[in-house]
C-alpha cells in the first residue's frame, strides 16, 4: 500500500520524483532567466556607456582643460536689426576652488545638491522624490538633477526637454564624474553657471552684487548668491532684493540642517547686515535700460560651449525704445503737479508678440522697478473688451439697444462719471463711452463665468475677482499681460505670447537657444473679434479715446481709469502694432485729474505715430471698412472711473474660473428681452 501510494503521487513520466521538486523547477528557471537577463542588460548598458564615454572623449574638449581657461562670457544684447543695445560682463578670471571660502561651497551644495559628495553623479533618492512630487502635482514641479547633471547640460547639451537629451545628460554626468572628480566639477560649475543680471561665474556675481571678490564673501552673501541658482532672474538682488533675501534664509536653513553651520552661526548670519553694490548706472541714460534689463531677466540659464561671448538677439527696436522712454519722461514732466510723483509704463508688441519697446518708469536712474511687467494694477474700463467680447459671443450685436439706468447688486450701485443716466443707447456707444451701468448689466445677464473664461482665452492669467465689479476692471493685471490680451484682438483672435528674445548664440556661431515657431492658437473666431474691433475703433472716433486717434491709420483701443484716478490706462492697436500705456503713483494714491482719455492716450499716440512712420494703412482684423460714427447721444466725453463695491459681494464658485471648452447654454431671446426692457 505504501509503495502504491508513492507511485500514485509521482508525476507521470518522472517516476519517483517528489511533487515539491516539480514545483521548484519553474521557480529555478525563472530565477536563472532573471539573473541572465540582468547580467545581459547590465553588460549591454556597460558597453553602451563605455562607447558613449569614448565618443564624448573624442567629441568634447577635455573638461580638465576647461577648468584652466574658463572665463565668464561677455553678454552682448542686440536689437532686432543687429545694433548693439548693451554689453554686460567683464574679464572676471575663474577662481580656483581652493581659494573660495568653505561656506561658499557649502551654501551651493546645501541648497542645490545635498548628497553631492556621496553620489556618483546621479542622485537616485532625489530623482525618486522629484518624480513623486511631479505625479502628485500632475505637472513638472521638481527636477532631480544633480550639480554634475546641471554642469553636463550647461556645457554640452541644448535646452530642449526630450527623453533622449535627459538620457544623454545622465551618461555625461557619469563621464564628468570619472574625468573631473568632485572638486573639478564644483570648480567648473561655480565658474561657469549663470547668476542673473547678465553675469556668469561666481567671481563676476560677487563683483556685480557685492563689489567684492568671491574670495571675500561672507556667509549671508554666499547664501544670497547660492540662492540665485534656482531662478537667477527672478531672485536677482539687482531687481528683487526682498526675494533674494527670502531665498537666502532657506539656504542658511539648509546649511544648518546639513551641519555646515551651527545654530549660533545660523543666527549670526540672519542678523548680519548685507550691503548690495550700487547699480552700474551710466553717466548718461540711453533710454534702453529698461528694455535691456528685461532681456537679461528673460535670458535662459545657458553657459556652455566655452564661449568668450554670448550674443542675445532681441525683438527690440532701438530707436522706438529711445523715443518711448523720452516721451514718457517728457509728458509726465509737462503734466505738472498732477503727475509730480507719478510713474509711467509702456509696452509695444508686434503681431508675433515680440516686444518692440518697453518702458518701466519715467527714469531708470530714478527707479529700476519695471512697472510694465512687475506692477499689478487695476485696469478699470480697459478690461471691458473681454466683457463685451463675451457678450457678443452670447448673442448680442454692436447695434443691440441697451439702457443706461441705475442698477443695484447686493447693496452696490455702480455709477457713471457724469452722475447721470442717458437711457437707451447701442452696445457700440456704451463701450465707446465707457458706460459703467451697462457693463455691469451685461455681465449680470451673461454670467461672470463667461467673462472670466473670455479673459483667459485672450491671455489674462492673473487672479480675477468673482463678483459684479469685475466688469469695471477691479482685478489687478500687469501692463504686459493686458497688452498681450489686446494683441490677441489685433491678430483677429489668434493668441500671441509676448517675448523679447529671438535667439542666443555664441561667438563661434553655436545656437544655445532659439525661439521656436508654433501654429497660432485660435482663441476667438475672427468674425466675432471683428465686431469688437469695429466697436473699439468707434472709441477712438467719437468716444473716450479720441486723443489717441492716429492720422492715416485705422486704430482701435480702450481707455481705463480706476477709482479716484489711481490708475490711468490706454491700450490699443492697429494692423501693425499693439501698445499699452499705464500712468499711476507707486503708492496707489490718487492723481488729480489724470484719466485714461488724457495723458495715457496722448503718450500712446505720440509713440505709435513714430512706430508707424513709413507703414501702409492696414485694416483692423475682421473689419472690412471703418465703422460709421454712431448717432447715439453722448452721456459723457470724459472717461468714467470705475467704482468699488461698498461691501463685499457673494463669491462665485471658483470652478467657474476654469475656462470651459463649451460655454454654458444661453437663452438668446431672454437676453435680448432683458436688455431691451424698460
Amino acid at each position: 500500500m505504501n509503495g502504491g501510494a508513492e507511485h500514485g503521487s509521482a508525476v507521470p513520466g518522472a517516476p519517483g520524483e517528489h511533487p515539491h521538486a516539480e514545483r521548484a523547477r519553474p521557480r529555478r528557471w525563472r530565477l536563472r532567466l532573471l539573473v541572465r537577463g540582468t547580467v545581459l542588460v547590465t553588460t549591454l548598458a556597460a558597453i553602451l556607456i563605455a562607447t558613449a564615454f569614448v565618443r564624448y572623449t573624442i567629441r568634447f574638449p577635455d573638461p580638465s582643460s576647461l577648468r584652466q581657461r574658463t572665463q565668464a562670457p561677455v553678454v552682448r544684447v542686440v536689437a532686432r536689426d543687429g545694433a548693439l543695445l548693451a554689453e554686460r560682463g567683464n574679464a572676471a578670471r575663474p577662481v580656483p576652488l581652493s581659494e573660495l571660502p568653505p561656506h561658499v561651497i557649502h551654501a551651493v551644495v546645501a541648497i542645490e545638491d545635498r548628497r553631492f559628495f556621496s553620489h556618483i553623479g546621479l542622485d537616485f533618492r532625489g530623482l525618486a522624490r522629484a518624480m513623486l512630487a511631479n505625479l502628485r502635482a500632475a505637472r513638472y514641479a521638481q527636477g532631480g538633477s544633480t550639480l554634475t547633471q546641471q554642469l553636463a547640460k550647461n556645457l554640452f547639451l541644448a535646452s530642449d526637454r526630450t527623453m533622449e537629451r535627459k538620457l544623454e545628460e545622465v551618461v555625461l554626468a557619469l563621464w564628468l564624474e570619472l574625468r573631473l572628480g568632485k572638486p573639478g566639477i564644483l570648480e567648473l560649475y561655480l565658474n561657469r553657471v549663470y547668476f542673473g543680471a547678465g553675469v556668469y561665474g561666481i567671481e563676476a556675481a560677487a563683483q556685480r552684487y557685492f563689489a567684492k571678490s568671491a574670495r571675500a564673501l561672507s556667509v549671508p552673501e554666499a547664501a544670497i548668491i547660492a540662492g540665485l541658482l534656482k531662478a537667477p532672474s527672478r531672485l536677482s538682488p539687482a531687481s528683487r532684493p526682498e526675494m533674494a533675501a527670502t531665498r537666502a534664509v532657506l539656504v542658511l536653513a539648509a546649511m544648518r540642517e546639513e551641519g555646515f553651520i551651527s545654530e549660533v552661526g545660523y543666527q549670526e548670519a540672519l542678523h548680519q547686515q548685507v550691503t548690495y553694490a550700487a547699480s552700474d548706472t551710466p553717466r548718461e541714460e540711453t533710454g534702453l535700460e529698461f528694455a535691456v534689463d528685461y532681456v537679461l531677466d528673460r535670458l535662459p540659464p545657458l553657459a556652455g560651449h566655452g564661449q568668450s561671448a554670448i550674443t542675445v538677439e532681441t525683438t527690440i527696436d532701438a530707436d522706438l525704445q529711445r523715443h518711448a522712454q523720452a516721451t514718457i519722461a517728457r509728458r509726465l514732466a509737462a503734466a505738472g503737479t498732477a503727475a509730480e510723483n507719478a510713474e509711467g509704463a509702456l509696452v509695444i508688441l508686434d503681431p508675433e508678440g515680440g516686444v518692440r519697446a518697453m518702458v518701466g518708469g519715467r527714469a531708470w536712474s530714478r527707479s529700476q522697478f519695471n512697472r510694465a511687467v512687475r506692477a499689478r494694477r487695476q485696469p478699470g474700463s480697459a478690461f471691458k473688451p473681454a466683457l463685451y467680447l463675451a457678450a457678443l459671443e452670447a448673442g448680442i450685436t454692436p447695434d443691440t439697444i441697451v439702457h443706461d439706468r441705475p442698477i443695484t447688486i447686493g447693496g452696490w450701485s455702480p455709477r457713471n462719471d457724469s452722475g447721470t443716466h442717458a437711457g437707451a443707447m447701442t452696445v457700440r456707444h456704451a463701450l465707446a463711452h465707457s458706460v459703467n451701468t451697462v457693463a455691469v448689466t451685461l455681465q449680470r445677464e451673461i454670467g461672470t463665468e463667461r467673462v472670466v473664461a473670455m479673459a483667459r482665452r485672450l491671455g489674462i492669467t492673473s487672479t480675477l475677482r468673482a463678483d459684479a465689479s469685475l466688469a469695471l476692471g477691479t482685478s489687478e493685471v500687469t501692463l504686459l499681460e493686458l497688452t498681450g490680451a489686446y494683441g490677441t484682438l489685433a491678430t483677429g483672435g489668434h493668441n500671441l505670447s509676448p517675448h523679447v528674445i529671438r535667439r542666443v548664440r555664441t561667438d563661434r556661431g553655436v545656437v544655445l537657444h532659439a525661439r521656436g515657431k508654433s501654429a497660432p492658437t485660435i482663441a476667438v473666431p475672427t468674425p466675432l473679434v471683428g465686431k469688437l474691433n469695429s466697436m473699439m475703433h468707434t472709441t477712438l472716433v467719437s468716444g473716450t479715446g479720441r486723443r489717441a486717434a492716429l492720422p492715416n491709420h485705422v486704430a482701435a483701443g480702450k481707455t481705463g481709469t480706476t477709482q479716484d484716478n489711481r490708475d490711468a490706462w490706454f491700450v490699443g492697436f492697429t494692423g501693425h502694432l499693439t501698445g499699452g500705456v499705464w500712468i499711476g503713483n507707486d503708492d496707489n494714491s490718487p492723481m488729480g485729474g489724470i484719466s485714461g482719455s488724457g495723458l495715457p492716450a496722448i503718450i500712446w499716440r505720440d509713440v505709435m505715430m513714430v512706430a508707424h512712420r513709413g507703414l501702409e494703412l492696414m485694416p483692423l482684423a475682421g473689419v472690412s471698412d471703418p465703422p460709421p460714427v454712431p448717432e447715439a447721444p453722448v452721456a459723457s466725453t470724459r472717461e468714467p472711473a470705475q467704482t468699488m463695491p461698498r461691501r463685499p459681494l457673494a463669491p462665485i464658485d471658483p470652478a467657474l474660473f476654469i475656462t470651459p471648452k463649451d460655454p454654458p447654454a444661453l437663452d438668446r431671446r431672454r437676453l435680448e428681452a432683458l436688455l431691451k426692457s424698460e
